[in-house]
């Protein structure tokens, strides 16, 4: 019984958050990088092309994948204007020994309670958090989002792919 109320009260939790679609604002949010040092998504808003990815997992081998995928195409987002940010639920210490391990030269924000997985809406995968990217223009309209649970290197080429597409954001 302890297992059937659990479970549907995380069903709840998580139905309550709704899909963003292209076109819409991005949410305002403000969460701590893998260094302790605050990010508020506003102060990038009119300056930065932003790639917003959710991961499940620091140092899962999907997320791993993902993430270096994202550090080797580093110089392209940079030379295009775009800042790379990854967002999940692990620690500040967690993304720090992360970040450190495989040299990652961007952005990993802590989200603790999923609070910003859930304002963007992205939905768990079987028993993990989700996994999905995000492009926002300047202006702060979502303009382009991907989403494939187990194909964690195509995150970074599509989001290249689709932001070199575009003439300007």
């Amino acid at each position: 019984m302890f297992l059937i109320i659990s479970f549907s009260s995380r069903l709840k939790a998580q139905t309550s958050s709704q899909p963003i679609d292209v076109g819409s604002k991005m949410p305002d949010f403000s969460l701590l990088d893998q260094n302790g040092k605050a990010f508020n998504s506003q102060d990038y808003v009119g300056k930065s092309v932003l790639v917003i990815y959710f991961y499940p997992k620091d140092e899962s081998m999907v997320c791993t994948k993902e993430a270096c995928s994202f550090r080797d195409n580093f110089n392209d987002f940079t030379r295009a204007g775009a800042k790379v940010i990854g967002i999940n639920g692990g620690s500040v210490a967690s993304h720090k020994e992360f970040s450190d391990h495989y040299k990652l030269p961007f952005i990993l924000l802590s989200d603790p309670g999923n609070k910003v997985y859930q304002q963007f809406g992205v939905k768990n995968f079987m028993f993990m958090t989700g996994r999905k990217t995000f492009v926002v223009a300047k202006n702060g309209i979502i303009t382009y989002s991907y989403d494939s649970a187990m194909q964690g290197k195509a995150h970074a080429e599509e989001a290249l792919k689709f932001i070199r597409s575009q003439s300007t954001m």
